[in-house]
C-alpha cells in the first residue's frame, strides 16, 4: 500500500529583504494597526514579556461573515522579547478543531539590519507534530489567503510602499 500524503518540513524558514528600519518592521509585526494591514489583515494583541499573551483577532471581513469580533484566530505565549531584534513566541491557529488539536507551535522574527537601509526579517516556524498548520504555513497564494511566503511579500510592499500587495 502506498501512502499519497506530502511530507511536510518541521522547520520551515521564510526570509525577505525590506527597505525599512529594525523598528519599523518590529512595530509592523507586534502592532494591531499594522497587522491589520496586511496578510490576513487581523489585528495582533501583544504582551511584550515572557510569558505574555499573544493573539491575533478576526478580520473585519471574518467579522463580517459571522466570526466574533472578540474571539481570537490564533494565540499563544511570548518566549522571548528583544526590541527590535527578536520576538520569539508559541502560536497555534484556532480555524478548526483539528488544527487546536496539534497544539502549540514555535515561531521566531529575527531582524537584522544589513548595507544600504535594508533590513531582513527572517521567520523561523518549528511546526514539529503539527502537520495541518505545517501545511497551512507553507501554502501559496489562494481564495482563502496564502502562508508566511504570501504574508510576507504582502508586509515588504506595503512598509516599501504604503499600500498592501493584496486587496
Amino acid at each position: 500500500m502506498t501512502s499519497t500524503t506530502v511530507p511536510t518540513t518541521t522547520v520551515q524558514v521564510y526570509r525577505v529583504h525590506i527597505r525599512a528600519t529594525p523598528e519599523a518592521i518590529w512595530e509592523a509585526i507586534i502592532s494591531p494597526e499594522w497587522t491589520k494591514r496586511y496578510g490576513y489583515n487581523t489585528p495582533s494583541e501583544y504582551e511584550l514579556r515572557a510569558g505574555g499573551a499573544y493573539r491575533s483577532l478576526p478580520s473585519e471581513e471574518m467579522v463580517a461573515h459571522g466570526m466574533p469580533a472578540d474571539s481570537a484566530v490564533v494565540d499563544g505565549e511570548v518566549i522571548e522579547v528583544d526590541p527590535p531584534r527578536r520576538l520569539v513566541q508559541t502560536w497555534r491557529m484556532l480555524f478548526t478543531p483539528e488544527l487546536v488539536a496539534e497544539g502549540f507551535t514555535r515561531l521566531t522574527y529575527e531582524i537584522e539590519p544589513e548595507m544600504g537601509g535594508v533590513t531582513a526579517l527572517t521567520i523561523t516556524h518549528d511546526v514539529t507534530g503539527a502537520p495541518i498548520t505545517a501545511e497551512s504555513i507553507s501554502a501559496p497564494a489562494s481564495g482563502a489567503g496564502g502562508g508566511w511566503s504570501v504574508i510576507l511579500s504582502d508586509l515588504k510592499t506595503l512598509l516599501e510602499t504604503g499600500e498592501p500587495l493584496y486587496r
